[in-house]
């Protein structure tokens, strides 16, 4: 099995389109694992740059943190040797360096730290959270600036310096002030990620700010659609870009906007209205109503064959 360092997992990380695989339930809600490690083996037959386990789209905040375990155990285990896994850690800073210890003995290659549960913190606490994570783990660290635990470009640039292994900020804001001060004072220090919901929609003018790479929730629906949209951006074929934002990602976003949390419930639709089914979204979310899903379902019926 192939080991990442991270200064490995940095670099390819920002190399390619990057999957955030949904996790599948039983109708019972409880984790179908067959059914997730199938679904691991047909993601990781295509180039990508990674496969975050149990992140937002899996639903990382509806786990239970051995469920996290397995989940994370069950996607190392499936994907090809070369396939970097990413687990994630969150929640207070003492539990979220369970969740690194875990990921190391679930095999995966790196972690992706999300914001902090519930309460709000100043700078300096962020900092601190993320020094502990990055200092309990061999592991390269993304961080996920959103929410409650956005960090400033001064916190970023304090962190690359006392963390060694910290090696991507994920911008889950879009706050585009930020991060033109976080790439111009780092540069290639760090990978850096679209994260904002349906990424797609800041791809192009993202990457002239340094951001390679981001991770696509339709990528497990859709996966030969998303990554003709990431080369169509990498290869800065504006008309390319525009014509599928046009023909389905905008569409698809005007889906996501009428519920709070569609934009995971939207992601699993789309999986069975391609005939993947992974099963419903756990409470809090809800799924898609009927008629939302066959709506989804068209417009997928509607693509062109030649989405690149």
């Amino acid at each position: 099995m192939t080991s990442y360092t991270p200064a490995e997992l940095r670099s390819r990380l920002g190399s390619g389109l990057l999957s955030f695989p949904v996790t599948h339930f039983r109708d019972d809600l409880s984790f179908d694992e067959d059914a997730y490690r199938e679904n691991i083996v047909r993601l990781a037959k295509y180039d990508v740059g990674g496969l975050f386990a149990a992140g937002g789209t899996g639903e990382f905040f509806s786990l239970t943190p051995s469920e996290v375990e397995r989940v994370v155990t069950a996607a190392a285990d499936s994907a090809p040797d070369d396939t970097p896994i990413l687990a994630p850690a969150g929640y207070g800073t003492t539990t979220a360096t369970e969740f690194a210890a875990a990921a190391e003995r679930a095999g995966a290659d790196g972690i992706l730290l999300f914001p902090p549960y519930l309460t709000e913190a100043g700078q300096e606490g962020l900092a601190r959270h993320v020094e502990a994570v990055c200092r309990s783990t061999s592991l390269g660290v993304v961080v996920y600036s959103r929410a409650n635990a956005v960090y400033s470009a001064d916190t970023i640039a304090r962190l690359a310096e006392t963390c060694p292994n910290l090696i991507g900020y994920k911008d889950g804001v879009g706050d585009i002030d930020t991060m033109t001060r976080v790439y111009t004072r780092l540069g290639e220090r760090l990978t850096y990620i679209g994260g904002l919901p349906t990424a797609e929609t800041f791809a192009l003018p993202y990457l002239e700010l340094g951001v390679t790479t981001y991770s696509s929730a339709i990528f497990n629906f859709l996966p030969d659609f998303a990554l003709g949209f990431y080369t169509a951006v990498r290869e800065r074929r504006h008309d390319a870009v525009l014509r599928m934002l046009t023909d389905f990602v905008l569409p698809y976003t005007e889906i996501r906007n009428r519920q709070p949390g569609y934009a995971v419930s939207i992601v699993k639709a789309g999986m069975t209205a391609t005939g993947h089914s992974a099963g419903p979204v756990r409470p809090p979310l809800i799924d898609l109503s009927a008629p939302e899903l066959d709506e989804l379902t068209r417009l997928i019926a509607g693509l062109p064959t030649d989405t690149a």
